[in-house]
């Protein structure tokens, strides 16, 4: 019987994740470098071309979804992915002179994706060869704490900043995105947390 580690679904898996995780890890060493070395608005400048694409590149996900490669509900992944394409796509690209993109939430939102991105491909390739170690199965189910509110609060924030320059249709198109993100956040924040208890499991107090 043939190892299912090595079968060729898992092989696509593996080195998608860790092609993703690498390129994940560029983003975050050129915002922490740009950020600290020159600021806005360079770090815009010169890192949302390649932002764009790598993000884009997420598209993978929902049809490793669909066919059923990986186990991530379709329609959570289709959430996830298609908001972060409006920022990169429809904000980054369709609005460059939008004051939210040489806003310093810029970098917070590139920050938040990155370090969330680098640990969960990390995570998924890791698993995949069966040899995650517990302190990257514990930063996967646990930062997310922190890093989804900083990544949705600098998305919507993005979004907001975009409206005077959006024009009246897409700007009210804009508006309706940002109902949605009250329930999106909810129901992505509350399948995490069902999923840490899950993999990590509830703290046992021994009885005396």
């Amino acid at each position: 019987m043939a190892n299912t580690s090595t079968s060729q679904p898992n092989k696509w898996l593996v080195v998608y994740n860790s092609i993703s995780a690498s390129l994940w890890s560029i983003v975050f060493f050129n915002t922490v470098f740009l950020a600290s070395s020159l600021g806005q608005p360079f770090v815009f400048e010169k890192t949302n071309y390649l932002n764009t694409w790598i993000q884009t590149l997420a598209i993978v996900e929902i049809f490793n979804s669909l066919l059923g490669l990986v186990k991530s509900p379709l329609f959570t992944t289709v959430t996830q992915v298609f908001s972060r394409l409006l920022l990169v796509w429809g904000i980054h690209q369709y609005l460059p002179f939008s004051p939210a993109n040489y806003h310093w939430c810029y970098i917070t939102l590139c920050l938040s994706w990155s370090i969330t991105e680098i640990i969960r491909y990390s995570y998924y390739a890791q698993n995949l060869r069966g040899l995650v170690p517990h302190w990257l199965t514990w930063l996967r189910y646990t930062t997310f704490y922190v890093l989804y509110p900083t990544g949705v609060f600098s998305e919507v924030y993005q979004i907001i900043l975009s409206l005077p320059t959006a024009g009246f249709y897409y700007g009210w198109f804009l508006r309706v995105i940002l109902v949605t993100y009250i329930p999106g956040f909810y129901m992505l924040y509350t399948y995490m947390i069902k999923q840490r208890k899950k993999v990590l499991g509830p703290k046992k107090v021994k009885k005396n």
